[in-house]
């Protein structure tokens, strides 16, 4: 396949960016789309021109860190994967691949293609954990939990906070990932201790970072490659409401 890449570069947090426009050829169509990039990035520390940055990790569709914004989409055409997981088949010989990187206040953008998502970790620090006695592990049947919670637990558990959520929000509104993990926590009994506190904290760290308002237009559903339902925003509001009244 021969290529078209439009790629968004900028070379910090301070510097004005811009589209540059390079050419790639011979590109398999069996590559991810992350590979492609490494072969692009070779092309261009051979012709002495400062590489791409872009994050990745895992390139397993795990860990979260593939976050670009492709042809408009994020972690572009394909559904419910990441980046990492896209391959060049979803294009065609000749076509113009836009890329940038998220584009939301609270995500500043390192350079080029990265961004900085520190503001996920700073909400979980305000209540993603929950506070048990760490002594010899329990009987597993020792804490009976209905299989329905259980289940709906594990399915906010599959968030891996890469934030398409924020980047296909029209708000850049981060509800779908704090929901998703207070939901985790919170229809469990271990977690129910502190599902008042922790709702209250990581909605104030939420709004006190920048990100917007939920207008339920369910694009973060729709990108989110784990399938996270907007059903746990229904759950974190109803939790947050009750916590209000009970103080």
């Amino acid at each position: 396949m021969n290529l078209t890449l439009k790629i968004w570069r900028q070379a910090s947090a301070k510097a004005s960016g811009k589209f540059e426009t390079y050419k790639i050829t011979d590109i398999s169509t069996e590559s991810s789309f992350l590979e492609m990039l490494d072969v692009l990035n070779d092309k261009l520390i051979k012709e002495n021109v400062d590489p791409v940055a872009y994050d990745h990790d895992c390139r397993e569709g795990i860990c979260g860190m593939c976050s670009l914004y492709i042809n408009g989409r994020p972690h572009g055409p394909d559904e419910d994967i990441t980046t990492c997981q896209l391959h060049m088949r979803k294009f065609k010989d000749g076509d113009t691949i836009t890329i940038e990187p998220w584009r939301a206040g609270p995500f500043p953008v390192i350079k080029d293609l990265a961004v900085d998502r520190n503001a996920f970790d700073k909400i979980l620090q305000e209540g993603g954990f929950i506070s048990v006695n760490t002594g010899s592990a329990p009987d597993a049947n020792a804490i009976l939990i209905p299989t329905q919670k259980a289940e709906l637990s594990m399915d906010a558990a599959a968030c891996i906070g890469c934030g398409a959520c924020v980047a296909a929000c029209k708000n850049s509104s981060a509800m779908l990932f704090v929901s998703a993990k207070v939901a985790n926590l919170g229809l469990l009994p271990q977690g129910r201790a502190e599902a008042a506190t922790r709702v209250k904290a990581m909605i104030a760290k939420m709004d006190e970072l920048g990100f917007g308002s939920c207008t339920n237009t369910g694009a973060c559903e729709a990108e989110c490659p784990k399938n996270i339902s907007i059903s746990n925003i229904a759950f974190m509001n109803r939790e947050f409401l009750c916590a209000n009244i009970k103080e």
